[in-house]
């Protein structure tokens, strides 16, 4: 691989920064691609070759910025009303700067018709960018482990439709080695979908039980009703399509939409995927 073939996404941003100083530790070489290259968030890896700026949505920016790129880690866009039309608008951009493959990070169980809604966006980029004749290779992750004490309330409740479905919860640091490795040798990868879950599938009461127990504090979950579930999200003044989302994370935690355990973290990095406890104990208490 060239020094300049290789391009990064969403550095300054948790995954995409954790994906680079995976590659800079591997000694690969990479193009950064950000929005302010002035970002004290930036990384200034020896292995980072040079920084090119571009937003999702400007078109001509990123075909600049895409030059010479053979490989690109395309992080997922920040949630937002029209993040499908950035996708779009991106992975369009690849293919005209001669992109010859994409590695994408979409979403367990990602279809037209996800209870999650914000997985309906991901499968419409899936398909754009298989439309596109570029390679693709697709990380599809769970719910992030980081992301479980925040569901927790300042009373110490989890609240959510969730009954006792169950949520095969993964480390962001998981994801990151996964695409650290898929990148490493990209077309052993080519036109493959992973699942990319922690080790084991867990429901909100388990999630509440293990929180309590490795924080030494108490954590319940209350398994609201959708009616309870909107009211008590209608104070944020969100748009109707982010609380739909936020709801929509619980429910398809409810239909075990997000049970399934995969073996691919192991499989792809050689060492096991994180439990929630075994994450908790390498973080410091919020």
């Amino acid at each position: 691989m060239t020094a300049r073939s290789l391009a990064v996404t969403g550095a300054t941003g948790q995954l995409g920064g954790l994906v680079a100083r995976l590659l800079d530790a591997a000694g690969t070489p990479h193009r950064l691609v950000v929005r302010d290259p002035t970002s004290p968030r930036v990384p200034s890896h020896a292995m980072v070759t040079d920084v090119a700026t571009a937003e999702y949505g400007d078109l001509d920016a990123a075909t600049r910025a895409l030059d010479d790129v053979e490989v690109l880690f395309m992080v997922s866009a920040s949630e937002s009303a029209d993040r499908l039309t950035q996708h779009r608008t991106f992975v369009d951009a690849a293919a005209a700067a001669g992109v010859g493959h994409v590695v994408y990070t979409s979403f367990l169980g990602a279809a037209p018709d996800a209870t999650f809604t914000l997985a309906r966006d991901h499968f419409a980029t899936e398909e754009h960018i298989t439309a596109s004749g570029m390679a693709w290779t697709f990380l599809r992750d769970s719910f992030y482990l980081d992301f479980t004490e925040a569901l927790v309330g300042a009373d110490g409740v989890i609240r959510g439709p969730a009954g006792d479905g169950a949520c095969a919860f993964v480390a962001r640091a998981d994801v990151a080695r996964v695409a650290a490795s898929v990148l490493g040798e990209p077309a052993a990868h080519a036109h493959r979908s992973y699942d990319l879950t922690g080790p084991e599938a867990l429901t909100l009461r388990d999630v509440a039980a293990t929180i309590s127990a490795v924080r030494d504090t108490d954590v319940r979950f209350h398994d609201e009703t959708l009616d309870e579930a909107y009211a008590s999200r209608a104070g944020f003044g969100a748009p109707h399509w982010q609380v739909d989302a936020w709801v929509s994370t619980y429910t398809a935690i409810a239909g075990n939409a997000m049970a399934h355990v995969s073996s691919a973290v192991q499989d792809l990095t050689g060492s096991a995927p994180l439990s929630l406890e075994a994450y908790l104990r390498t973080t410091a208490a919020g």
